[in-house]
């Protein structure tokens, strides 16, 4: 696979990922929902930037975790390129191309939302506020709608620990960016053999 069609999917994902936000922030007040399906939701939330709306605590805990970020992003690039250079498997460059674009997806939103947007907070956020943004550079947070409660109810009383208690499976509120990695990740594990294969393809 070229490096050609690599930087595409790349591309591509950065695409649908920060026109995806960009509306859901101008369009949508913090916590707003949009039910598609009973199953599947349209929910505005934001987070510091990690998995599952977990921070590092500390006043420097967020933009330690943009650092690492950036620092992170172009060990993934080389990892790409070398990658391609070598003829490595199909599978592989398509896996580390979605990884890469996941992770510039959540930067842009980590180093920029913060002074390209103000808040969102009972309100709808105007992009370039006159007034500023909400933070500062390297201080946005990252912008989540895709929720999947696939199934909320209450547990059976005979369970252990959580019986009776209120569940929701799947409570993850998610982005494009986040979907890019998950599935390059996922196809790395699926398909190990084949992904770091020394066949050439």
């Amino acid at each position: 696979m070229s490096l050609k069609k690599a930087v595409g999917i790349i591309v591509l994902v950065l695409l649908v990922d920060q026109i995806s936000k960009i509306y859901i922030k101008t369009h949508f007040q913090l916590q707003e929902q949009v039910v598609v399906f009973e199953w599947f939701k349209i929910l505005f939330v934001e987070n510091e930037g990690m998995a599952w709306g977990a921070k590092i605590p500390g006043n420097y805990g967020k933009i330690i975790l943009t650092l690492f970020r950036i620092g992170i992003l172009p060990l993934i690039g080389y990892w790409l390129y070398d990658s391609v250079k070598k003829h490595s498997s199909r599978i592989l460059i398509v896996g580390i191309a979605l990884i890469f674009a996941g992770a510039f997806g959540n930067i842009i939103d980590s180093i920029f939302y913060g002074i390209i947007f103000d808040s969102s907070a009972g309100q709808l956020a105007t992009f370039m506020p006159e007034d500023g943004g909400y933070s500062s550079i390297f201080y946005g947070r990252v912008v989540d709608m895709l929720y999947f409660p696939i199934w909320e109810g209450y547990l059976p009383e005979w369970l252990p620990i959580w019986g009776g208690d209120y569940f929701t499976f799947f409570n993850a509120v998610f982005n494009i960016a986040d979907m890019a990695i998950s599935t390059g990740v996922g196809l790395l594990l699926v398909f190990n053999k084949r992904a770091f294969s020394k066949d050439l393809e």
